[in-house]
């Protein structure tokens, strides 16, 4: 949907649209609430969004939740348990939860299904993906999310794209073991495309290159502990 203000920690809210069905992905900062409410309201009233997907509990990821509660009370919250624990905290405790660990497929009317895949200390022990399975496009939460002033929607020089990933990776994933796990967990996906909650889209032509930079990602305690 994004934003107007021009930041290096740029945060990216998606909208799927189903139907009658519309879903934000990563609903982000309370900050910029107003601005997204306005920009949803140009493809649909925000009193139909119907539920939010909330990778993990940060501010810039999850913090409007209570804002689009407010405006939509009977929208459901997609999360896992760790990070739902977390969420009330934002000052709304009573929504509609689906847990995405016991259920990690989700469909609409028509058929379409998101798939929730666990990312755990990427960088919280509750996060997750979503594998949009009709698209094959991954909403991705904080794996893949780069620091850019020079920002553009769609990365055009992975290459150069991997310091901008560095920024975020190397201080704030937890280890290289982390970023190998997830990504035996969806090695036999599909996936057309990444779409991260900082920076820029990763098109299908890079996507390999996104998994071998996981692969070889040496981040966190892989840094802080190197000496162990």
């Amino acid at each position: 949907m994004g934003i107007d203000e021009e930041t290096a920690f740029r945060c990216n809210v998606y909208l799927i649209e189903d139907g009658n069905d519309y879903f934000l992905v990563d609903p982000g900062s309370r900050l910029y609430h107003a601005e997204l409410k306005r920009r949803v309201a140009t493809i649909v009233d925000p009193h139909k969004i119907n539920g939010l997907i909330i990778c993990h509990q940060d501010p810039d990821v999850a913090a409007s939740m209570v804002d689009w509660l407010e405006i939509s009370p009977l929208a459901t919250v997609f999360s896992s348990i760790r990070t739902n624990i977390l969420l009330r905290h934002y000052g709304k405790e009573e929504y509609t939860f689906y847990d995405i660990g016991a259920r990690p497929e989700y469909t609409f009317k028509s058929a379409r299904s998101l798939k929730f895949i666990e990312a755990p200390f990427l960088h919280s022990p509750g996060a997750f993906t979503t594998l949009d399975l009709t698209s094959s496009m991954l909403f991705s939460g904080d794996i893949w999310a780069a620091l850019d002033i020079d920002w553009n929607l769609v990365v055009t020089d992975f290459e150069a794209h991997r310091s901008n990933m560095d920024l975020f990776h190397l201080d704030y994933m937890a280890s290289n073991v982390a970023a190998k796990g997830f990504i035996k967990n969806i090695e036999g996906e599909h996936i057309d495309a990444i779409l991260p909650q900082h920076g820029s889209i990763i098109d299908h032509d890079n996507v390999q290159n996104a998994l071998q930079y996981l692969r070889d990602l040496h981040c966190g305690l892989d840094i802080i502990y190197a000496d162990q």
